[in-house]
């Protein structure tokens, strides 16, 4: 099925519930106008849709190859990549010092969902170059910026994050990749990484990979960890001792290539020391934050393209009769309650999760770009308490909405044939990587909830009651029983808030650990409803003014759907983060029997 960017969706997000005209109107984005985001957008939509989405179903059933350790991608998979660099996607958020365009990670923050609604599987790549400079900008020497940054930015290089190892999984402090010192201010690279994203490939002709590894003489832990950048290409040209050693069968995003990588098994890798030794953590943070939200955009770009693909399906398939049908014979399902309530569930998730994505591009831009440092430091503590959310319940729901698209579908969502399973498999992989759910929901309570002492979070948490009382003194019967709904679910976000923060700032982590995970839900449905509920009071303020976009209507509709079928969750979620570790001790012996 065909994907078509929901580019006014998109823009009415980005300009209704993110904040981007504010930022226009503080002079954040320079000369950037709201007519230029719109053009690019639609351009961006066009390419997506016409370029990359017809390669989606033939790169999953081809997949890779890897052959003397060399990968070769799909049939037009060159090509789409070649076409994609040259039309400056690539360059669009990087610096304009090495030859990007300098736009806000806002803007490509909707251009990163389209070309992954598109392919997943090709819009992963970029997101680590991506993720790569801008851990080459924030750590990485002059040498190294000006021998690779202005390549990595045009995407004539791509570039990779290694971090797992076999026996470490999750857990860097337990990595062996190992470097040594060389005296001429390299160093040689020695290990093993697994689950490497596009780790060898044929789109270019450069792999730059960011490596963790140990020193000799590092301490132990995560505090001993160090990064290094290992070309596939030495800067002479010649072959560096990296190589793939094999390539992994997935569930999904087959196109993709997940690679095993080998360093230094022919006397050792040529590296370069990012940053400073025994602090490579540090900047690999800066890498995986960017990935992590581009990540939470790849469960929103799933998602989208499910859904577009159930409600196709469902105004196509006739099936019984529907319930007050004046028409002879079957009715299209979409006809059918249960169906209606199917696809309504997977366009509110999807809009919600889309919603607070852009919520967090939008904190990360200010982070960066607000005049004083007072403001800069208050974004960055707005964007680091949503960007856990914004990764877990985003990807989540990308494999919420792709199960359900299959549910709308019926048996024939379970076979290969319409496509619909595709979503599914691709969507899984998403709660895993970048850090799983579970880590982020234990980075939102242990480390997010007590920044500045608990008072980034209560902004948070006022933000959302603001908009509240705003549908609540609105009076439009429209809105009657959202509000209450809405404030229910903020009420319950508050008094769990406050628990969790007592409970961590006294150390008691087994209790806010058990609750972590419902917590970072709770949230998720507190900020997605009000989230939409400033599109759906943007949408009755337009319609009063005599805009007759039937969109707007459909706005509405979609906040008081949330707000009465899915915030309504909250209060369960709040007595399971409240009722603590006490069902740990039974949980354990559940699972000794």
């Amino acid at each position: 099925m065909a994907y078509r960017a929901p580019v006014s969706d998109i823009a009415f997000t980005l300009r209704h519930v993110a904040g981007f005209d504010r930022a226009l109107e503080d002079g954040l984005y320079g000369d950037l106008s709201v007519d230029l985001a719109e053009t690019i957008l639609a351009e961006a939509g066009r390419f997506a849709g016409e370029v990359i989405a017809p390669l989606n179903r033939e790169g999953d059933k081809h997949g890779v190859t890897l052959k003397d350790g060399e990968v070769t991608t799909a049939p037009g998979w060159k090509e789409a990549y070649r076409a994609w660099t040259e039309a400056g996607w690539n360059a669009l958020p990087g610096p304009m010092d090495f030859g990007g365009q300098g736009l806000p990670t806002l803007l490509n923050s909707a251009c990163v969902e389209m070309w992954n609604s598109a392919s997943m599987a090709f819009g992963i790549g970029p997101i680590l170059t991506m993720g790569s400079i801008e851990a080459l900008i924030a750590h990485g020497s002059d040498d190294l910026r000006s021998r690779y940054l202005e390549k990595l930015v045009s995407g004539e290089w791509t570039a990779t994050m290694n971090l797992t190892e076999p026996q470490a999984g999750s857990d860097l402090a337990a990595l062996r990749s190992r470097a040594e010192r060389v005296g001429d201010g390299t160093y040689r690279i020695r290990g093993q990484k697994i689950f490497i994203t596009y780790g060898e490939h044929d789109l270019t002709d450069n792999i730059v990979h960011l490596v963790l590894a140990r020193l000799p003489d590092a301490p132990a832990g995560t505090r001993g960890i160090s990064l290094f950048l290992v070309p596939k290409a030495l800067p002479d040209g010649t072959r560096n001792d990296v190589r793939c050693s094999g390539i992994e069968h997935k569930l999904g995003i087959h196109a993709s290539p997940t690679c095993t990588m080998i360093f230094g098994d022919r006397g050792g890798a040529v590296g370069w020391l990012v940053g400073e030794e025994n602090r490579g953590l540090a900047c690999m943070f800066t890498m995986m934050n960017n990935a992590r939200l581009a990540v939470g955009l790849q469960g929103v770009a799933i998602a989208e393209r499910a859904y577009q693909q159930a409600l196709a399906y469902a105004h196509e398939r006739r099936q019984g009769r529907a319930v007050g049908s004046a028409q002879d014979g079957m009715s299209p399902i979409v006809e059918h309650p249960d169906v209606q309530r199917n696809l309504l569930t997977m366009k509110a998730l999807t809009a919600a999760s889309r919603a607070i994505c852009y919520m967090t591009a939008a904190a990360i831009d200010r982070a960066h770009l607000a005049q004083d440092e007072a403001a800069r430091r208050k974004a960055n503590e707005r964007a680091s308490l949503l960007t856990p959310v914004a990764k877990a319940f985003s990807t989540d729901i990308g494999v919420e909405v792709a199960s359900l698209g299959i549910q709308v579908h019926g048996g024939m969502g379970y076979v290969e044939e319409t496509g619909a399973a595709q979503h599914l498999r691709d969507a899984r992989i998403a709660p895993i990587y970048e850090g799983t759910n579970g880590i982020q929901a234990i980075d939102l309570v242990m480390r997010k909830l007590p920044l500045s002492g608990g008072d980034t979070v209560r902004a948070q948490i006022a933000a959302m009651r603001a908009t509240v009382t705003r549908l609540l003194k609105e009076g439009t019967p429209s809105f009657r029983h959202t509000a209450p709904r809405l404030r229910d679910a903020v009420e319950s976000l508050d008094r769990a808030t406050g628990y969790l923060l007592k409970i961590v700032l006294a150390n008691a982590p087994a209790e806010a650990l058990a609750g972590a995970t419902p917590y970072l839900r709770l949230f998720a449905l507190a900020q997605g409803g009000t989230a939409l509920a400033d599109a759906a009071l943007a949408a009755n303020r337009m319609m009063a003014e005599g805009d007759t976009d039937p969109a707007h209507a459909g706005r509405i509709a979609l906040c008081r759907f949330f707000a009465e079928n899915i915030a309504v969750g909250a209060k369960g979620l709040e007595d399971t983060v409240l009722s603590g570790a006490g069902f740990l001790h039974d949980a354990n012996l559940a699972l000794v029997s």
